[in-house]
């Protein structure tokens, strides 16, 4: 029976793959993943091609020491040990430099869900205002603080933060939020976007949290890509 440890190991190295592969990655961005009963996490490691394998994730503790694996840490590690620090209901955290997602950061429009599976970001994704990167404890507790209790958070002309319960949700949060940012690109080059009111939003969100529908179909979308 595998350990704890390789499942969580093999559905990250699938979810990096696919992020690169899908254009999210592009050399620049890190996936971490919790290890259950443990304060320790997976992390890719820094400078991570396209062709990655388990020694490419490290683990590391809530003390940001590197315990295992081969290669650095990514500078930007705080982001991880400091929302994990307070936020015990994220088991991955995805961070990534988001074509259209980063370009609302800095823009006159505001990101809001304008797609259906964009409602499970709420009415309002917040926005860290510091674009420098998050090397330190104090940045990374200043960027969870935007976090908050929420799902995702963009980084003011940077990037995005995507968190889940499991890698599956993390890595769903990742397409879906940049798939909704796409389609609110398109609407407000064509005119006067029109985003979900907050009763749309909320109805969809319930019924995708119960639901689980959207995670299950980005992760069948990994799989697939795992296997060709």
């Amino acid at each position: 029976m595998e350990s704890e440890e390789t499942v969580m190991r093999d559905k990250a190295l699938k979810a990096w793959c696919f992020l690169y592969k899908r254009g999210f990655i592009e050399g620049f961005g890190h996936i971490s993943a919790r290890l259950p009963g443990r304060d320790q996490f997976l992390i890719a490691r820094h400078a991570l091609g396209p062709r990655a394998e388990a020694e490419d994730l490290l683990r590391m503790d809530l003390e940001g020491r590197k315990l295992a694996g081969r290669g650095d840490p990514p500078g930007e590690f705080p982001i991880h040990v400091e929302i994990y620090k307070v936020r015990p209901d994220v088991c991955s955290i995805i961070h990534y430099h988001g074509l259209y997602a980063t370009a609302f950061t800095t823009s006159e429009h505001t990101l809001r869900p304008i797609h259906a599976l964009g409602s499970i970001f709420g009415s309002k994704i917040p926005i860290h205002a510091d674009p420098r990167l998050v090397r330190t404890p104090e940045r990374g507790q200043a960027l969870a603080a935007v976090l908050g209790s929420g799902r995702a958070a963009l980084l003011r002309a940077h990037g995005v933060v995507t968190t889940g319960a499991d890698v599956e949700e993390a890595v769903a949060g990742a397409f879906l939020i940049e798939e909704n940012a796409r389609r609110a690109y398109i609407s407000c080059a064509m005119g006067k976007p029109v985003w979900l009111d907050d009763a749309t939003v909320a109805a969809c969100a319930e019924e995708f949290k119960v639901s689980r529908g959207a995670f299950r179909r980005v992760w069948s979308m990994v799989e697939s890509d795992a296997e060709s």
